[in-house]
């Protein structure tokens, strides 16, 4: 299956990238793109997806982007890693389970490689490290074509969800890469790539 592998070093604006990721679902559904695995970061965003509710903001003052992902309020910030896929399930498994369970594999796969050991839960989704949540997935589906992604806190500022209640948890319940492990955080995106493109394969 062809896909297109993107990294972008700088920081990209939430909205921007939004807009290039539906660009592209459009442009697959019309067979005029390949599938897509995009690597990058945002500046400090909340972002709510569908399922969220006001109570799950602490602070009133912070800016709120409304986005159709599934899931409910996160943050994204410098240091969190943004995977982002566009892939047309017409042409793979139209099996969502099995999208899921892939991207949860490939984020484990990538833990272990810094020595942090991770799980999936079926009860939430996510990938979870001692009981703290350290990868968010969140994804949606339109004629089959998949997009969105997940995102990882790799050596990202926590302190700014203590103004939401993250995926509607205890926001103390939110770690990262750099907490829970003394090795050196390096090949990221390299690592990213090589895993992510393994697991997609199995989509």
């Amino acid at each position: 299956m062809t896909l297109e592998i993107k990294v972008s070093r700088k920081l990209v604006p939430y909205k921007i990238a939004y807009r290039e990721l539906k660009k592209r679902v459009d442009s697959i559904k019309k067979h005029k793109s390949k599938d897509l695995l995009w690597i990058l970061e945002h500046p400090l965003t909340y972002t709510v997806g569908i399922r969220s509710n006001e109570s799950e903001v602490l602070d009133k003052k912070i800016r709120l982007i409304k986005t159709n992902r599934g899931g409910k309020i996160t943050l994204h910030n410098p240091g969190q890693k943004i995977i982002y896929l566009a892939l047309d399930l017409n042409k793979r498994k139209k099996d969502i389970k099995n999208l899921i369970n892939n991207i949860e594999r490939a984020v484990i796969e990538f833990l272990k490689i810094y020595k942090v050991d991770s799980y999936s839960d079926k009860k939430n989704i996510g990938i979870w490290v001692n009981d703290k949540k350290i990868a968010a997935i969140g994804v949606r589906i339109t004629g089959w074509i998949a997009y969105h992604g997940c995102s990882i806190n790799i050596n990202n500022d926590l302190r700014p969800y203590k103004k939401i209640i993250p995926c509607g948890l205890d926001n103390k319940k939110i770690t990262s890469v750099k907490k829970e492990t003394n090795i050196k955080i390096i090949d990221i995106e390299k690592n990213l790539k090589k895993i992510f493109i393994k697991n997609l394969k199995n989509v």
